[in-house]
């Protein structure tokens, strides 16, 4: 069996390279295929690490405790126009407090849908949004979401998700009371929508993503809780410039740095999986989404 204690540490180091678009698949196999270790091509290691979504989903789309629907909305100065979302509800009379669960650089796959299913397993209306629906939705596999997101307007998938937010918030089947949490990109979006929508969040939980710039944090006035892996350079290093402004505006916060983890530490779909350190953070998440949204 694959874990990521018989995977070598260049391999991670290049599968991060891939996972944020500074390679494509092809140059992070290849370049894993020339390295050996022990005598051996690497790239079986590289290979281990591409994500296998059947095997790691936690909830079926049939699950007796939610249900989920694919809906479409108006997103005004978007990508489009228009976006679509996975939008799970829990089988309990409504209405709930509302997350909006934000995937990664590469639209809306199946780990995410399973988080927000997640999400409505414990009592949360849950939308899940796909950057990529207003181009096609997301294609099926990682490499093109990520070739697909890249290739949109930033500041344009930025309001998707603002609207998105929107209309999350005021869903018939929501309290009004909104929450957010993402992965990586979705973990900066989730700091950007704090900025943007100011009283309308009330609390963010971004999971390893980039901070809000400093001279924006006096817009926030959500409850955040910021999660990182204990080996994530370039997104560690954000923090003490972050934690600073945070201070400094009277924002309520808390930060956990899961040590022995890496960047997607949370992805069960892969060898960075850290088990312990994800359902910690998982629950962590709960807690504080239950503390300031219901």
């Amino acid at each position: 069996m694959t874990t990521k204690q018989n995977i070598d540490p260049r391999i991670f180091d290049l599968y991060d390279e891939y996972c944020h678009g500074r390679i494509d698949r092809r140059e992070f196999l290849h370049r894993a295929a020339v390295m050996t270790i022990g005598g051996v091509s690497a790239l079986w290691m590289a290979e281990a690490l591409l994500p296998r979504y059947a095997e790691a989903q936690t909830i079926s789309f049939t699950d007796s405790r939610m249900k989920g629907t694919y809906v479409e909305y108006p997103s005004p100065g978007g990508t489009s126009g228009t976006m679509r979302g996975y939008l799970v509800q829990p089988t309990s009379e409504g209405p709930h407090p509302a997350v909006m669960v934000i995937h990664e650089n590469r639209g809306l796959n199946p780990h995410i849908e399973d988080v927000a299913r997640r999400a409505a397993v414990a009592g949360f209306l849950a939308l899940a949004p796909d950057g990529l629906s207003p181009v096609g939705g997301y294609p099926g596999n990682d490499d093109d979401g990520r070739t697909l997101q890249r290739s949109l307007d930033s500041a344009r998938l930025d309001q998707d998700m603002v609207n998105s937010a929107r209309y999350l918030k005021d869903h018939e089947l929501s309290t009004g009371r909104l929450g957010a949490t993402g992965f990586c990109w979705g973990g900066g979006m989730t700091n950007r929508l704090a900025v943007t929508l100011g009283r309308d969040l009330a609390a963010g939980v971004p999971f390893y993503g980039a901070s809000a710039p400093s001279d924006d944090v006096a817009k926030i006035t959500a409850a955040l809780m910021i999660i990182y892996a204990g080996t994530d350079p370039r997104i560690n290093a954000m923090w003490p410039e972050y934690e600073v402004a945070l201070k400094a505006h009277g924002v309520t916060f808390e930060m956990h740095m899961f040590e022995g983890t890496l960047h997607g530490f949370h992805n069960n779909s892969t060898p960075r999986y850290n088990e312990a350190a994800a359902a910690l953070a998982w629950n962590h998440t709960i807690g504080f989404f239950r503390k300031h949204l219901v």
